[in-house]
Parts: structure tokens; C-alpha cells; sequence
């Protein structure tokens, strides 16, 4: 493994220790015991994930870059929910045709740098030629996956709204993670033999 895959999945346990842990005190289940070990366990954990990723990767190339893709697309979905808290917060709407907006400016500011991190980090694609190509099979299958994740996370927070008494501003980032997830299966596919094929 080289020194930058070391270093984005101690980056990106951390930050995903850091967005429990505000879900958890916005859940009102604040626990001090999980506010000191999430960031020590999470990026222990993201980095322990992609060392084993990369020993299977070398027999299966595929799991490497799945674990590398999965690991840039965690870092830049919290990028993405640190945009969409900030507009929650901003317009106090955690619901309904706003919300939506939010999700879509959110998405797009996000995914608007990940081409250049799947491009080089996750795939290892080097060559120029053909940059605008694949550059616009990039945003095709991104925006196939934007439709995706827009409309199952509005489907959770506006058509089946907050559960189990769970906050509204808790569930619109339930509804955000659910929809990254289901998405994310879509864009790797598109990337890996789409846009960055070798």
C-alpha cells in the first residue's frame, strides 16, 4: 500500500467517527464513552478494511479498487452531508421540495472533484488522451447515479418520512446515507467498466 491510501483512510474514518458521533448527540444518545472511541476505532478500522483489501487485490484486482472507490466515496459523502447539514441548518427545512434541493446542490458540489480521486487514486488511469471521453461518460454515469440517490433519498425522507421517532434532521441524513449506499453500487459499476476501463 503507498502512503496516500494510508493517509485518506485514516482521513476518512475520522471524519465518519465525526458524523456519528454529531447523529448520535442529535439523537439525543450521547454517550461519552462512544465521543473517545469512535475516532480512534473508526479510521484503525477504514485503514485495517483497505489492508486487507489490497493483500486480496493482488490476486483480485476488483477488490482493491472497490474497497479504494468505497473508501473515496465515504470521504466524499461527508463532504456531501457537510454541505446538506449546512443548508438544513441554514434554512431550518429538513423536509419536503427543499430538502430535495438540497440533496441535488449538495451532490453536485461533491461530485463535482471525485472524478479527478476515482480517476487517479481508485483506478490508476494515467493516460490523457481521450480526457474529454471519458470526462463525459464520468458525468453520464454520475448523473444516472444523482437521479438514483436523489430520488430514493427523497422517497425515504419525503414519501416515508421520519420513523420510530427519530428526529427530522437525523432521518433527512438516514434518507442521504441510504441513498449514497444504493447508488454507489451503480457508479462503481459504471466507472469500473464504463469510464476507466483499461
Amino acid at each position: 500500500m503507498r502512503k496516500i491510501d494510508i493517509i485518506l483512510s485514516l482521513i476518512t474514518g475520522e471524519g465518519v467517527a465525526w458524523l456519528f458521533i454529531w447523529l448520535i448527540k442529535k439523537s439525543a444518545l450521547e454517550s461519552i464513552f462512544l465521543n473517545w472511541l469512535l475516532p480512534i476505532l473508526f479510521p484503525f478500522l477504514a485503514l485495517l478494511g483497505l489492508w486487507v483489501a489490497y493483500l486480496i487485490g493482488k490476486r483480485y484486482l476488483v477488490i482493491f479498487q472497490l474497497a479504494k472507490f468505497f473508501l473515496i466515496g465515504a470521504l466524499f459523502a461527508l463532504f456531501d452531508l457537510v454541505i446538506l447539514n449546512f443548508l438544513i441548518g441554514y434554512f431550518e427545512i429538513a423536509q419536503g421540495v427543499l430538502y430535495s434541493v438540497f440533496i441535488t446542490i449538495s451532490f453536485i458540489i461533491a461530485n463535482s472533484v471525485k472524478y479527478i480521486a476515482d480517476k487517479y487514486w481508485t483506478f490508476k488511469k494515467y493516460e490523457k488522451e481521450g480526457t474529454g471521453i471519458e470526462f463525459t461518460g464520468f458525468f453520464i454515469v454520475t448523473l444516472i447515479g444523482g437521479g438514483i440517490h436523489i430520488i430514493i433519498a427523497s422517497l425515504i425522507v419525503n414519501g416515508l418520512g421520519p420513523q420510530f421517532g427519530i428526529l427530522p434532521v437525523v432521518w433527512a441524513n438516514i434518507g442521504k446515507i441510504l441513498a449514497i449506499t444504493i447508488a454507489s453500487v451503480w457508479n462503481f459499476a459504471g466507472y469500473k467498466f464504463l469510464v476507466f476501463k483499461k
